[in-house]
């Protein structure tokens, strides 16, 4: 076995000791991810500085049969970043900064993995273009953590996840060999797609080291508004309206249950109230509007839906710092979840039309498995993923909802499961699911899993533990 000291004296040879983290004490925002349970400390943090030198990395971790975990903004929520044992490494990418090309004509730009997503937005806003891919930890994370999760967002519905997003990729391997695939093609069909191997794969197959990202006209105005609505059920019939009058424009649709907005003003996180009158939930809904465009489609749309009695009340944004308060307040609604209380998460998808029902057997499931508890299902109707958290019940002392979690996650990925939709939507599969995986995934596609994994990692030593358990 590779001993610490060993490591750290054939790693600081090779990027430097400038860096390289081995001290405990100074391990914390690589260690801590956000829902704090995970907490192994790994041999060391590796920062390199160039693609080059994770080659080197990666070479000298193949030879030394040393296990490394790639990570970009430690942002992920199933703990695919973060150390499974401590004589493993972790190598962040948050040094490769590098634009390396932006093309307007060809609407492509091509970034290294340590890039934001929020600095993605302004690379092509500085050319007049959208970088769609927008979620709450856009000024954290980074594109080579996004792509390897997979991230969805607020705007799939018409832009797609980052998959969609992505023309091609760059990776080093396990063996330290570099994959260049950094593509600007829309159109190049010679042999297999190893660019989609490798977007989802959280680490386990290369690592990201640059990507060919998708850039888009940019809308030149925006119409949001928050609409009162009785059920998800009329949220689906309204869904079906709004792409039905607006064609294309409609680029976000999410579901909201009016906890989510009490727990806010509650906790201080908003400082007004968004809505217009009561309502058990809501739509929170979006135009794209382009040159060339009249203005006042949503409102149009908006008086459709009243006719139709699909919505009782509705608040029409009125100015850019009316939208920001309003997509701020959805980007809060897991903070106020964790001021208010416990609680126990998932991130889920079915087909949209099955929403409705998800809700109602999810809730009455989780009721019966923990009686008092506060359901908080919200987030991306349009492509039918839904985080579908739930609270503790109140009065409920600290930590004892946790002791509730296994049978709450059963009965929900049982529903789940019955309904023909998926354990992850857009967060991954990391340690935190990756037995679940075992249980759900068809067995042939298992199979295939594994089999492209022993291929690409012979030795195993790329982010091992996640996405696929070891098997004897």
């Amino acid at each position: 076995m590779t001993t610490s000291n060993t490591m750290l004296a054939a790693l600081t040879e090779i990027v430097g000791a400038q860096n390289i983290i081995s001290e405990p004490n100074q391990m914390a925002s690589y260690v801590e991810e956000p829902r704090r349970l995970y907490n192994i400390l790994p041999s060391l943090i590796v920062t390199p500085t160039c693609v080059e030198d994770v080659q080197k990395i990666m070479r000298w971790a193949h030879a030394n049969n040393v296990s490394v975990v790639p990570q970009g903004g430690n942002t992920g929520l199933v703990g695919g970043q973060v150390s499974m044992d401590s004589q493993e490494i972790i190598l962040s990418l948050k040094k490769l900064k590098a634009v390396r090309d932006v093309d307007p004509a060809t609407n492509v730009m091509i970034v290294e993995a340590g890039t934001t997503v929020l600095e993605a937005q302004e690379i092509a806003e500085n050319e007049n273009r959208l970088f769609p891919l927008s979620l709450g930890s856009e000024g954290s994370c980074q594109i080579g953590g996004i792509l390897s999760t997979n991230a969805g967002g607020t705007a799939v519905l018409a832009y797609g996840n980052s998959r969609d997003l992505c023309m091609g990729v760059e990776a080093v391997l396990a063996d330290g060999s570099l994959y260049n695939g950094l593509s600007k093609l829309r159109k190049d069909n010679t042999g297999y797609d190893l660019k989609d191997l490798l977007v989802g794969a959280e680490g386990t197959l290369g690592i990201i080291t640059a990507a060919s990202l998708k850039m888009f006209p940019r809308p030149t105005t925006f119409e949001t508004a928050l609409l009162n609505i009785e059920d998800p059920a009329a949220g689906v019939k309204v869904l079906e309206m709004v792409r039905r009058k607006s064609g294309n424009k409609v680029t976000s649709f999410e579901i909201l249950p009016t906890l989510g907005i009490d727990l806010q003003l509650k906790h201080g996180l908003a400082e007004r109230d968004p809505r217009s009158g009561s309502s058990p939930w809501h739509i929170l809904v979006e135009f794209s509007l382009f040159d060339g465009e009249d203005a006042g489609a949503l409102t149009d749309t908006l008086e459709a839906l009243f006719e139709e009695g699909l919505i009782s009340d509705a608040t029409l944004c009125n100015s850019l710092a009316d939208r920001k308060m309003m997509w701020l307040m959805r980007e809060n609604f897991a903070e106020c979840q964790t001021r208010e209380a416990d609680g126990i998460k998932h991130d889920i998808s079915v087909p949209v039309r099955d929403i409705p029902e998800l809700i109602e057997r999810c809730d009455k499931a989780a009721e019966k498995a923990v009686p008092g508890i506060r359901t908080f299902a919200f987030g991306h109707m349009g492509d039918g993923n839904i985080h579908y958290d739930f609270l503790a019940p109140i009065g409920m002392p600290k930590g004892e909802i946790r002791t509730h979690a296994n049978a709450v996650h059963e009965a929900i990925y049982e529903i789940v499961d019955d309904l023909n939709g998926s354990i992850s939507a857009e967060h991954g599969i990391g340690q935190m699911k990756a037995p679940l995986l075992q249980q759900k995934k068809d067995p042939v596609a298992l199979n295939m899993m594994y089999a492209i994994k022993n291929a690409l990692d012979p030795k195993g030593i790329l982010n091992p533990g996640k996405v696929l358990v070891k098997r004897n």
